[in-house]
């Protein structure tokens, strides 16, 4: 398994201005990651002259874009917002079809006022499957994330995964999002990840737990897991000392 750093570990910085994408960069390759997730939220230049510039940027700091992000909602009962949705997806398959980027990481959504469960589920389906045959063609593997919602119990992503059934799509597995039994959860769903995001702890009731990275990596390697721990640092602390720190924590865990 490889280490990388999702960019919205740093989102205070980068939308305060203080830390660029560059920077961010920079600040991976110096803890000695192997890869970046550039979450759409932080480029709000999409041209083609920029994704090549950074596409470049990276080549030449050694760092692997491991994957892309977008915030979608695809359980929305408005039409027209859904389709907003849908084309803002594509979009970024498109535009991480050009950063060479090998999947995009996706929501679900929440049941919205009015609907129920089943409506948001078929909805969503439909939505995953119309985004991954766009996305099949352009070499990108389309990544649910367990995001609460309609995917908050490994049951909902077996669901959702099973109804979909496509070889380019997958679970962006995210170690802190699941809140009842997570070990159990992640061994019932190791098998469908392409991706991760490493959290430093996991919410149980009105306590925060850690995560036990040295269980995860046993449970991930049991499934032949090679791909990426992403980090995706949310405590309070500053993240350009917590980061590293959470890093170092993640290389002891893989040696173990």
């Amino acid at each position: 398994m490889r280490l990388g750093c999702a960019a919205y570990s740093y989102r205070d910085l980068l939308l305060s201005g203080e830390m660029t994408l560059e920077q961010f960069i920079d600040t991976c390759a110096a803890m000695g990651l192997d890869g970046v997730e550039l979450t759409a939220y932080y480029l709000t230049d999409t041209s083609r002259d920029t994704l090549n510039a950074l596409k470049r940027y990276c080549f030449r700091r050694g760092m692997h874009i491991l994957g892309t992000a977008v915030g979608s909602n695809f359980t929305q009962s408005d039409d027209a917002a859904l389709r907003q949705h849908i084309q803002m997806t594509k979009d970024w398959i498109d535009h991480s079809a050009v950063l060479g980027a090998p999947c995009i990481r996706v929501f679900a959504g929440h049941v919205p006022p009015g609907s129920s469960e089943e409506e948001a589920f078929e909805r969503c389906v439909a939505c995953l499957q119309e985004c991954v045959a766009y996305a099949a063609p352009r070499g990108v593997m389309v990544a649910l994330e367990n995001h609460h919602g309609i995917t908050t119990t490994a049951f909902q992503v077996l669901r959702l995964a099973a109804a979909v059934d496509n070889p380019w799509f997958g679970l962006n597995l995210d170690f802190g999002n699941f809140h009842e039994d997570p070990y159990r959860e992640f061994e019932q769903v190791a098998h469908l990840a392409v991706t991760t995001h490493a959290k430093v702890t996991w919410q149980s009731g009105q306590e925060r737990r850690p995560v036990d990275y040295a269980r995860v990596a046993q449970i991930m390697a049991a499934v032949g897991y090679q791909g990426y721990l992403s980090v995706e640092y949310e405590e309070r602390e500053d993240p350009r000392t917590g980061v590293p720190r959470f890093v170092e924590e993640l290389h002891r865990a893989l040696v173990q």
